[in-house]
């Protein structure tokens, strides 16, 4: 039983990541260069975590849809599934360069998904692990670059309420 999402538009997709991933810069705009890696009790993942998590997750999606591993080598281990955020802000990349490599992954990955053609967007998902989840790149694409980011993007809301930062000036709607 499906819901009729099949029919769902790449580019109704892409601009969801994308204000997506300028919600990320706008909610650690404030945040100090220190804070960017710490964890109030309670709270798994920092902004730090993220943002790479978020990088590696478009490397990862990249692989699917023809782009080459860009991030160095580390990336999978720091940020990967299964990876955990440590309270450590050396184990980082400053802020500005971990939001310039979310920038630069976010546009490779969609000028890559842009070029797809339905037929490679219908194609089945190559890992077979994943199929009940993804069963056509096209459902990965959605699933990843909407769901999972906004996901990752209430984490960072929790983090900043439990910091005591100021609520955003705008919602995530």
């Amino acid at each position: 039983m499906g819901f009729g999402f099949e029919e769902l538009k790449v580019k109704s997709v892409l601009h969801s990541f994308r204000y997506s991933l300028d919600f990320v810069t706008d909610q650690v705009a404030d945040v100090t260069e220190t804070d960017m890696a710490a964890q109030p009790d309670g709270v798994a993942n920092h902004p730090s975590w993220i943002i790479g998590h978020l990088t590696f997750a478009c490397q990862m999606l990249g692989g699917v849809v023809g782009l080459s591993d860009w991030l160095p080598n580390d990336w999978a281990k720091r940020f990967g599934p299964g990876s955990r955020a440590v309270a450590n802000g050396k184990f980082y990349l400053p802020k500005r360069e971990a939001l310039a490599q979310l920038y630069s992954a976010g546009i490779r990955l969609s000028a890559a998904v842009t070029a797809l053609d339905e037929s490679q967007l219908d194609a089945p998902f190559p890992d077979e692990a994943y199929i009940d989840v993804f069963p056509t790149v096209r459902h990965a694409l959605t699933q990843v670059l909407v769901g999972h980011t906004a996901f990752h993007v209430g984490q960072l809301s929790v983090w900043r309420k439990a910091m005591g930062l100021q609520a955003m000036d705008r919602s995530y709607e």
